[in-house]
């Protein structure tokens, strides 16, 4: 089973961007579908993107679509969210997940959990 690591957080103002990175080890994304979640506390788990690496699509929420970018690197060991316009609302916890082939919405979906990494924003 694929583990991750995920790196690129921190804290920005409004507008600024970050990119995120999600590095596997112990197999490459051959296959997988990659997904970003994000929490905050008192809400549900929300799906922000995601990709499969079979055919390269992706997928985003409607609330970040034309801001986020996902993406994988040429050897399918890293994946990054590239995110632009950041905004308030974002602020979360954001964490990379693994599964077998598809993307799903559903956290359930995904084996493979990283530690999860803080972004900030501020107005």
């Amino acid at each position: 089973e694929v583990q991750l690591v995920e790196s690129g957080g921190g804290s920005v103002q409004a507008g600024g961007s970050l990119r995120l990175s999600c590095a596997a080890s112990g197999s490459t994304f051959d296959d997988y579908a990659v997904a970003w979640f994000r929490t905050v506390p008192g809400k549900e788990r929300e799906g922000v993107s995601c990709i499969t690496t079979f055919n390269g699509a992706t997928y985003y929420a409607d609330s970040v679509k034309g801001r986020f970018t996902i993406s994988s690197d040429n050897a399918k060991t890293t994946m990054y969210l590239q995110m632009n316009n950041l905004q308030p609302e974002d602020t979360a916890v954001y964490y990379c997940a693994a599964g077998w082939r598809h993307c799903s919405g559903s956290p359930a979906a995904f084996g493979s959990w990283g530690q999860g990494t803080q972004v900030t924003v501020s107005s």
